[in-house]
Order: C-alpha cells, then sequence, then structure tokens
C-alpha cells in the first residue's frame, strides 16, 4: 500500500460501494451455503442415496471448495497487492460466483455431480471474492478508521445475508404467494434470483470503488506473480519467526474451522436426523436476526475479562451444543440450538481478531491481519470432511455431529498455551 494510498481520503461513495458487494454476496453465503443448497442436494440432487452418503458428498463438496481456495488464495492476493489488480480480481470472482449460482438452478433432479462442481466454484467465487474485499478495506476507508470500515462491511453483510434470507424463507414456505407450483419450484428461483441480488449489488462497487492507480503498485501481471510469490513466503517465514502469532494461527485455523462447519453442515445435520425443512429454514434466519446484537454483547464481555478468556467461553458452548446436537430429537431443540450458536458466532470472529491485534507487531500489522484473514475465508477444509467420513463409516448421523469437537478442543486448547504478549519487530 503506497503513502497516497495512506493519505488521501477516498470519495464516501467507495465506502459504500464497497460495503454495496457484501450486502449482495452474503445472499450466497447464508440463503445457498447454509440452508438451501444442503436441503435441496439431499432431497434432488441426491435423491435416492442413504443420508450418510449425500452428508459424505456435501462435506466433500465444502472441503474442495475451501482447499481450493487455500491453495490459491494467498498467491491471487499477493498478486493482487503487488499488481493493483485487486478490483479486476474481485469482479472475476463475482462473475464466477453469479454465474454458476444461476446455473444451480438449471440442474435437474438426480444430477449430484453437476451440483456439487457447480457449487465447489460458485463457493470459491464467494470466498475469492471476500478475499481481495478484504485487501481493499484500506483504500475505501477513512485513514485511521479502518476497524470502522471493517465493521460497515461486517454489518452489510449480515443486513444483506439475512434479508435476502428472509426473501428466501417466504418463497420457500409460501411458493404459492408468487405463482409457483411448490417448494422445489421456489427453490431454483432462490439460486437464480440470488445469482442477479448478487450481480445488481457488484454493480456499485464497479462503478464506485475505484482500481489502484499509484505507479507503484500498479505493475504488469507477470511481475506482479513473480513479486507476489516473494511477498507471500516472506510472510510465511515472519509468522513463523514469532511462536505465539504461529501458535495462535493454528489454533485459529482448527477452531474456526469447526465454527465454519458448523454453518455449513448444521441443515445437513437436521435433515439427517429427521427435521422438517421449516423449522431448520426458520432457526437459521432466526442466528442472523439474533447475530449482530450478540455479537456485540459477546464483544463487551471480552472486554470486561479479556478476549481470550471470552473466545474460550464461545469454543466451550460450541462443545455444549455440539454434544447437545447429538441426542436432538425435535424441532425446539434445534431452535434451542440456534439460539446458542448465534449468541457466540460472531462473538467468537470478533474476539479472535481483537486478541491477535494484541500479538501482532505494530509495524507489521497489515501484513499478519492479511494472513490471518486468508485463514478464516478458507477455513473449512477439515471439518465438513471430518462430519462426512464420520457419518458414512459409522452409519450413524449423530456420531458425526460430535467428531466436529475434536476441531474445538485442539483449537481451544493451543489457544491455551499462547502467551499474550506482543511480538516486537
Amino acid at each position: 500500500m503506497s503513502a497516497v494510498d495512506q493519505t488521501v481520503h477516498p470519495p464516501r461513495r467507495a465506502l459504500w460501494g464497497w460495503a454495496s458487494y457484501y450486502v449482495g454476496n452474503h445472499a450466497f453465503t447464508t440463503a445457498v451455503i447454509t440452508v438451501f443448497f444442503p436441503i435441496f442436494f439431499k432431497e434432488v440432487w441426491s435423491s435416492g442415496v442413504s443420508v450418510e452418503l449425500s452428508t459424505l458428498r456435501l462435506g466433500i463438496a465444502n472441503s474442495a471448495a475451501s482447499l481450493l481456495v487455500a491453495v490459491t488464495a494467498p498467491l491471487l492476493g499477493a498478486i493482487a497487492d503487488r499488481g493493483g489488480h485487486g478490483k479486476g480480481f474481485m469482479l472475476i470472482a463475482a462473475g464466477l460466483g453469479v454465474a454458476l449460482m444461476l446455473a444451480l438452478a438449471a440442474i435437474p433432479a438426480g444430477a449430484w455431480g453437476w451440483a456439487a462442481l457447480c457449487y465447489v466454484l460458485a463457493s470459491a467465487g464467494n470466498f475469492w471474492g471476500n478475499v481481495f474485499g478484504d485487501a481493499m478495506v484500506l483504500r475505501v476507508g477513512t485513514p485511521g478508521r479502518i476497524e470502522r470500515t471493517s465493521a460497515i462491511g461486517y454489518l452489510a453483510g449480515y443486513a444483506g445475508g439475512g434479508a435476502y434470507l428472509a426473501i428466501a424463507v417466504a418463497l420457500s414456505l409460501r411458493p404459492h404467494w408468487f405463482g409457483l407450483p411448490d417448494a422445489g419450484a421456489a427453490v431454483r428461483w432462490i439460486f437464480a434470483l440470488g445469482a442477479l441480488w448478487w450481480a445488481a449489488f457488484t454493480v456499485p462497487l464497479m462503478l464506485w470503488v475505484p482500481a489502484a492507480r499509484s505507479a507503484d503498485t500498479r505493475l504488469p501481471l507477470r511481475r506482479a506473480l513473480r513479486e507476489g510469490v516473494v511477498q507471500f513466503l516472506a510472510t510465511v517465514r515472519h509468522v513463523r519467526a514469532y511462536r505465539p502469532i504461529a501458535l495462535f494461527l493454528v489454533a485459529y485455523w482448527l477452531y474456526i474451522d469447526g465454527v465454519n462447519t458448523v454453518i455449513l453442515m448444521a441443515v445437513d445435520y437436521g435433515k439427517a436426523i429427521g427435521l422438517g425443512n421449516g423449522p431448520l429454514i426458520l432457526a437459521v434466519l432466526m442466528v442472523q436476526v439474533i447475530g449482530i446484537p450478540a455479537a456485540l454483547l459477546f464483544g463487551r464481555l471480552g472486554e470486561r475479562i479479556g478476549p481470550k478468556r471470552g473466545i474460550l467461553i464461545g469454543l466451550g458452548v460450541y462443545v455444549a451444543a455440539s454434544a447437545f446436537a447429538a441426542g436432538m430429537h425435535h424441532a425446539w431443540q434445534f431452535f434451542a440450538l440456534a439460539a446458542a450458536v448465534g449468541m457466540v458466532q460472531g462473538g467468537v470472529q470478533l474476539l479472535s481478531r481483537a486478541y491477535f491485534a494484541r500479538l501482532v507487531p505494530g509495524d507489521r500489522a497489515g501484513e499478519f491481519f492479511g494472513f490471518y484473514n486468508m485463514l478464516g475465508e478458507f477455513a473449512a477444509i477439515l471439518g465438513p470432511l471430518l462430519i462426512g467420513l464420520t457419518s458414512y463409516l459409522t452409519h450413524d448421523p449423530r456420531a458425526s455431529i460430535l467428531s466436529v469437537i475434536v476441531l474445538f478442543a485442539v483449537g481451544g486448547g493451543l489457544l491455551l498455551r499462547v502467551p499474550t504478549v506482543r511480538a516486537e519487530a
């Protein structure tokens, strides 16, 4: 990031154009990834097979999407940073996600392979877009108010995802209100309209957020590739040089993988144990409604007792919720589970960021936070695969939800060993 970028105040509309993107792409994150793809995948695209096999297929798809981003995002992010290609890469990623989300609406019943492929690529487009969007925060926000800028993007995503999920819930539960014959047709419309929602809210980003223009950052693609690789390898070396930071990042990768796995696989688990679509959909909507105030309250708790203790409390809730889910039989229990997760989901994410800020050296905060954000974007590799394999091998979906406890326990155990001491550059 050049000195020019750091000192010039960007136009206000650049911030709103950037935030608008998160309003759009969270239609995919909330309505498709969390709710309707798992339901449609199990009932339509993987119909006729055991619930354990369909769960394994979904787990592999989620892990594959995260692994694809894990392999490519560090390099693409470094190239975008060095070459000033971030906006262009972000629009390409959004275009990929929108196109594949539209394709989901046309895939026929039984074609689970095509559905999984489109889902993996659309998810990768979504994750890539977030990586490039995170890197854009310094250019669209007012210098000295980066935390506020980050919060605006976070709240925009919650608001956009919640708003579109409410529309999707109405479509799926009351399809006749919209002239649709049944819930299956409604879900296909949810995919198609979600793609248009994502595209429409990307337009302000395209029009209002300027591309990097500084002469020292706008590099040819080949040179950006070479320097991006060098930059990424240097960041890895710097992270490894500070043991508390490296230890925290390993712990964070494990427990946030568990958090993301609950988001990705909760509805599939509810279907596997026989719960109806209506309660599952409404419970996820409830998580969105209580998520923002709960995250703010949990953040205040972390301020009083320290972010590390707050994170450990949140992980304890996740362990208890996973154990409770293994014995769940009724819809009201899923609502109780959703309430518990909603109370701590955002809080664990916010406090993790705050705790990491206490660890990193001030003069390398931007470099290290780029690495931290990258880990958070693709931390859903182990959990979905763990759940899918456990369900398939044991023929017991209830055992599968217990397997995710390993991620919370090991991640929390490593977190306990991290000293709260800021590294010195």
